[in-house]
């Protein structure tokens, strides 16, 4: 197979990368600029040139876009606008691209994230849970709402198969959430943030780049894809297995109005969160490699 990432040299991007050249497929990373020291196996395009001449990379299989800039800042008006602005432009610069391909690739597998479902809890919430890919949108905060624009402009995009797959919280070291996560926790500082009832929809990195590989291989999986583990938990239940695991205590409340008065806008994404469920990943036969957090968290912490 021949895949173009776009976002291919960021977290996530790079350990698919190596993921699939291991395997035998030629890799194509779109970026902005060359690196001056490529990775060996990795081939590279800035997107100056691809969007100057697709065809420079060859009859392309399969797409896969990445890019977005980070939601991990202070939202900003400024910061707001080049989150949700980065995420339209890739799409219409894949558009633009795959519009003047002789041959189309045949799937593009596109980030999203789960937060678009809205808000829920483990007692009290809002709306029933878990989701699964058949859960409507429920827009209820800039990150969902940016999430919805996300996915009506990939959906433009001329490839007849789409998976547009759907992030949970990335756990892995180097990048994603876990890093953030953590770190309260490593400095003994553990504990639970606002209610602790916020569902945590998270996932290892190992398997996100294995629902992307699953994503691009069968040809039954198109639309949504939820890429969260099988086990849900609470924002209480996941500090007490953390704090479990680094051998720390777990203490402390962080009360949602402290929360709010030091992030603003953006406590949103510790105050509130979704239970969601992988049950289109299951039904085509995917086998997680970490269902259980505290197996998660174990690995993480032997790999660091």
């Amino acid at each position: 197979m021949r895949a173009v990432l776009c976002g291919g040299t960021g977290f996530i991007g790079t350990r698919l990368a190596e993921s699939l050249s291991a395997r035998g497929d030629e890799v194509w990373i779109i970026t902005r600029s060359k690196p001056a020291a490529p990775a060996a196996g990795l081939l590279y395009a800035t997107w100056d040139s691809w969007l100057a001449d697709p065809s420079l990379t060859g009859p392309v299989d399969a797409i896969v876009n990445l890019s977005g800039a980070t939601i991990g800042r202070r939202w900003t008006s400024e910061s707001k606008a080049l989150i949700l602005s980065s995420r339209i432009k890739a799409a219409q610069r894949i558009e633009d691209a795959v519009s003047r391909m002789t041959s189309p690739p045949s799937v593009l597998v596109n980030a999203s994230a789960i937060s678009l479902y809205g808000h829920s809890e483990s007692s009290g919430g809002r709306y029933p849970m878990p989701f699964d890919e058949s859960s409507p949108p429920r827009p209820e905060d800039f990150l969902s709402e940016t999430i919805v624009k996300w996915e009506a402009a990939v959906d433009r995009i001329p490839i007849d198969r789409i998976v547009k797959l759907r992030i949970g919280l990335a756990l892995g070291n180097g990048g994603g959430s876990y890093p953030l996560l953590s770190l309260p926790t490593r400095l003994f500082a553990g504990g639970r943030l606002g209610s602790g009832r916020q569902g945590m929809p998270w996932i290892h990195i190992d398997d996100i780049v294995g629902l992307i590989a699953l994503s691009l291989d069968n040809e039954a999986i198109s639309g949504p894809l939820n890429a969260v583990a099988p086990e849900s938990v609470d924002n209480e239940a996941f500090g007490r297995t953390l704090a479990k695991v680094l051998g720390r205590p777990y203490w402390l409340h962080a009360p949602a109005w402290a929360i709010r008065a030091a992030l603003g806008e953006m406590s949103a994404l510790l105050l509130t969160g979704q239970f969601a469920i992988p049950r289109k990943a299951l039904a085509n036969g995917y086998v997680f490699r970490h269902p259980k957090l505290e197996e998660a968290l174990r690995d993480l912490k032997e790999r660091r």
